[in-house]
């Protein structure tokens, strides 16, 4: 008896959960019926796992240096070929795509705080709204790649100097991006922010005298999650390709550090000797952008409910 009794209540359960689904199983599903959500993850998770697993299986040094085996082409040896000094070819992808998704990762959250915060001021308090929106508009009408670069050549030597060259150059690089990337998200907040606002719930918290910090942190925030994972995916694609785009100009991290900016720039002297060399991390950026691009739309589908009741 009792466990025809727990099987009722399973089944009573599942009935439930699909004639009421919660805003995350409603999410699982449209994600698991998306088919390029679902292309676009299992790429990203193979890309993942390859640059974070892979160097332990991989016998190579991305550093290594081995002239008697320059510009090789694809071999069961090296099986993405070698570059002019003899380094592995694949050996440096692997380690560019774990600064790249560092790099994609960091700035996005960092961007993520500073377009959230000032999207939910700008929306929740009024007198706040007309300068935090100004500076806003100010940030998205200055030339970001030139400005990128003037701050670059200003800042990299003392970076550099105080934390090591690497990791200067990595805090500089996602700093950067971060700081010129969080406007849309902001935009987005506060939209979101003026529309919650006007709700019942919002107006009777007030009424009983809540404080606005309160309301902003448990009431407003956790009504936005949903286009703000939608903003952090898209904005992990951009950060990539910023910092691909750094590199390839020569501005991003040492000549001698492999990213896969810096693979293809590297790559594009000698494309008449090994096209490989150019092939590769271009398709490594192309792959990883556009599996992010994938889950994002679908996520976007899954979130906006006139897109998913069509």
């Amino acid at each position: 008896m009792a466990l025809k009794g727990q099987q009722a209540q399973y089944q009573q359960a599942l009935l439930n959960a699909q004639e009421h689904p919660s805003p995350w199983m409603i999410v699982w599903i449209a994600l698991r019926n998306h088919k390029g959500a679902l292309v676009g993850a299992g790429v990203f998770g193979f890309i993942t796992f390859a640059v974070l697993v892979g160097p332990l299986f991989y016998p190579y040094d991305p550093a290594a240096i081995d002239l008697t085996v320059r510009n090789q082409g694809m071999s069961w040896v090296h099986w993405f070929g070698t570059d002019n000094l003899g380094r592995d070819t694949l050996a440096r992808i692997l380690s560019g795509g774990r600064v790249a998704l560092s790099v994609g990762f960091t700035a996005m959250v960092l961007s993520l705080v500073l377009g959230t915060a000032i999207g939910l001021l700008a929306g929740y308090y009024k007198r706040l709204d007309g300068p935090l929106m100004r500076f806003t508009d100010f940030f998205l009408a200055l030339p970001l790649l030139p400005l990128l670069l003037v701050i670059i050549v200003f800042f990299r030597d003392t970076l550099s100097s105080t934390f090591g060259q690497n990791m200067g150059i990595f805090l500089l690089v996602v700093v950067i991006i971060g700081i010129t990337s969080w406007m849309q998200i902001a935009r987005i907040v506060r939209s979101e922010t003026l529309a919650l606002k006007e709700r019942e719930f919002v107006k009777a918290a007030v009424s009983v005298g809540t404080s606005g910090r309160h309301i902003v942190i448990n009431h407003i925030l956790p009504n936005i999650l949903s286009p703000i994972m939608v903003s952090a995916t898209l904005g992990i694609a951009n950060a990539i390709i910023t910092e691909s785009t750094l590199s390839f100009l020569g501005l991003g991290f040492p000549s001698d550090f492999p990213t896969w900016g810096r693979l293809l720039f590297d790559g594009s002297n000698y494309i008449q000797i090994n096209v490989e060399r150019v092939i590769w991390p271009g398709l490594a950026i192309s792959l990883t952008v556009l599996s992010i691009n994938y889950m994002g739309d679908a996520l976007r589908d899954a979130i906006d409910p006139r897109v998913r009741n069509k």
